[in-house]
């Protein structure tokens, strides 16, 4: 088929944005958790409103692996717990002599629950029983073990206390199933689909830390506090049981253009209703949890935003 030069003009006209349209990569997790799933409703989000570029979620192995991503440019945007935020920006932790200093934050999207999970016949029915088991503590590279470690550390325990093993969130599911473990983690927003689906087959215990054990972890690293899985968001755990908290952060790196990070946390705020609808994790993006939880300082585009909506930026996350 010809066309003729007004029509050719007309189509390359209609194609030509699309064609310019700059492509980012958000770094999530496993599709088993949250991650994933809300880094796809946020690609929605970016590829609807704001001008200019299309992005996809990709499958990563969690936050750790994401900082990496990120500073190497391999990602432009990245979801990741907390407390590995931090150590990436200052160099301690998993990061240790490898400061990422280009690391920057542009919101809080939701607070993970660690959800240590036993079958219910399995006898084990707090931290301490982890001893001499078979235990899950996360994929490599991911924010669960991170939280895993920590929480074990702080109660006096070590990998040297427990058979361990690193799976990913489907992975340890199904291990429990199939009684190739006896614990897992889940560093995750609540409800996870992993865990909904393994409660729907088994019967399944949540172990739940006691005072002193969630005293000791908020001590030894105040990111962590106490937070409350609510009774019936799992099948077969009806009361409600006190877990440890920790935000989830999205951070890109200082180098992304500042009218850039501008647009992505505008879109963010203005369109979490879309993002809701994805996820109800997302109900919890607010600016006043963004401020009061985000572990490193902003993005200068990000701070803009914040500061030409009226909201007053505390010192420790200037940029």
């Amino acid at each position: 088929m010809r066309f003729g030069i007004a029509a050719l003009a007309a189509i390359l006209a209609v194609a030509s944005p699309a064609l310019a349209q700059e492509q980012l990569s958000i770094a999530t997790a496993g599709t088993g958790g949250v991650y994933y799933p809300l880094g796809g409703g946020l690609a929605e989000v970016i590829n609807q409103h704001v001008d200019g570029y299309a992005a996809t979620a990709e499958v990563t192995g969690g936050s750790v692996e994401n900082m990496g991503l990120v500073a190497t440019g391999d990602a432009d945007l990245a979801i990741a717990l907390g407390d590995t935020v931090r150590q990436a920006r200052i160099g301690t932790g998993r990061f240790e002599g490898q400061q990422l200093a280009m690391i920057s934050g542009l919101a809080s999207l939701y607070m993970n629950m660690v959800q240590i999970v036993t079958l219910a016949d399995s006898g084990i029915t707090s931290l301490s029983g982890l001893r001499g088991k078979r235990v899950s503590v996360g994929a490599p590279g991911s924010g669960t073990e991170v939280n895993a470690k920590a929480i074990l550390a702080a109660n006096g325990m070590s990998y040297d206390d427990i058979e361990e093993q690193r799976l990913n969130f489907n992975e340890t599911a199904d291990a429990l199933a199939n009684g190739d473990i006896d614990v897992g983690f889940w560093s995750v927003g609540a409800p996870t689909s992993a865990i909904l689906n393994l409660a729907t087959t088994q019967s399944i215990r949540m172990i739940e830390l006691s005072d002193e054990e969630i005293a000791a972890t908020h001590a030894a690293d105040p990111i962590f506090a106490q937070t409350t899985l609510a009774g019936g968001t799992y099948t077969g755990v009806e009361g409600d049981v006190k877990v440890m908290g920790i935000p989830n952060v999205l951070v890109a790196s200082t180098e992304m253009p500042d009218d850039l990070a501008y647009a992505i946390t505008r879109a963010l705020y203005e369109y979490t209703a879309e993002l809701s609808m994805i996820h109800p994790a997302a109900r919890q993006i607010t600016v006043e949890f963004t401020l009061d939880t985000l572990p490193v300082p902003l993005h200068p585009g990000a701070a803009r935003y914040y500061e030409e909506i009226g909201a007053t930026v505390p010192d420790r996350l200037l940029p």
